[in-house]
């Protein structure tokens, strides 16, 4: 069954390992294939923009998922991994989720559940903040 992708103008998508530029007018693909990664520009993440540990667990992900070797990946996942867990060990289902599609084979949903995985991230930095509003215990804020 063909994948029909809906492209913006200016959008550009990854399929295989090209990236493929929409001109200045909305266009429609059909993509048929198997085992194709195709990756819509606002699920691509750069090195530049994987600015937290869970967006630098996608970027790994996003890596393997986009390789001809996704073997070559695996290192630098699991040791941001390891980091996340050791400093959030409540993230461990999620962690356990990508884990279990990376192992086996699926790619794609390991890239979803590294989705969920930034989600759970962001939650928790805004209950650190809501709980912590800055200047709040600062020491430049008392003198």
């Amino acid at each position: 069954m063909a994948l029909k992708v809906e492209l913006r103008p200016h959008e550009r998508i990854i399929v295989g390992n090209c990236v493929i530029t929409n001109t200045d007018q909305r266009a429609r693909l059909l993509i048929d294939g198997d085992n194709v990664p195709i990756l819509r520009e606002r699920d691509i993440l750069t090195p530049e923009t994987a600015d937290t540990p869970a967006k630098l667990v996608y970027l790994a992900v996003q890596l393997m998922y986009i390789s001809p070797d996704p073997q070559t990946q695996h290192g630098t996942y699991f040791n941001l991994v390891r980091d996340i867990v050791t400093a959030i060990p409540s993230a461990w289902p999620i962690i356990e989720e990508i884990n279990n599609h990376i192992m086996s084979g699926d790619l794609y949903r390991a890239l979803k559940d590294a989705r969920k995985l930034i989600a759970y991230e962001a939650k928790l930095r805004e209950q650190f903040e809501a709980a912590h509003p800055k200047g709040e215990g600062d020491v430049s804020s008392a003198a």
